[in-house]
């Protein structure tokens, strides 16, 4: 699930996401869902349900790592993954968010090429 207030980022990683489930990226075939809006997102979360969360941390209504936190409390086992074009403060970070823990984080803008490596990697 692909979930980003940018409508333009949503359409074109949706795009690239479903083109390289027909190539080399991405060894299994996936599904693509889409939310511009975190707060939708987080009430049409389904648990068990998707493999990794694609989300922006700069977002209106709630942040991308206040939605994390509230979707691990649904499902502990999701993967997600954060993007951002800001600088990110990863001690800062901590101190705020204590309990979430930053694998994956991804810097835009990005190639469709790093996005689906980063994809496959944390799908395999």
């Amino acid at each position: 699930m692909i979930i980003d207030d940018d409508a333009d980022i949503i359409t074109t990683f949706k795009a690239a996401i479903e083109d390289g489930n027909n190539g080399n990226y991405i060894n299994k075939r996936i599904e693509v869902y889409t939310s511009n809006d975190s707060v939708v997102a987080l009430s049409d979360f389904k648990p068990n349900f998707y493999d990794l969360l694609l989300v922006d941390i700069n977002m209106p209504h709630m942040n991308g790592f206040e939605l994390s936190e509230k979707i691990l409390a649904i499902d502990i086992n999701v993967r997600i993954c954060f993007m951002s074009s800001a600088e990110i403060n990863r001690k800062a970070l901590r101190e705020i968010y204590p309990s979430l823990t930053i694998c994956c984080f991804m810097r835009k803008p990005m190639t469709i090429d790093y996005l689906l490596k980063q994809i496959r990697s944390e799908l395999d």
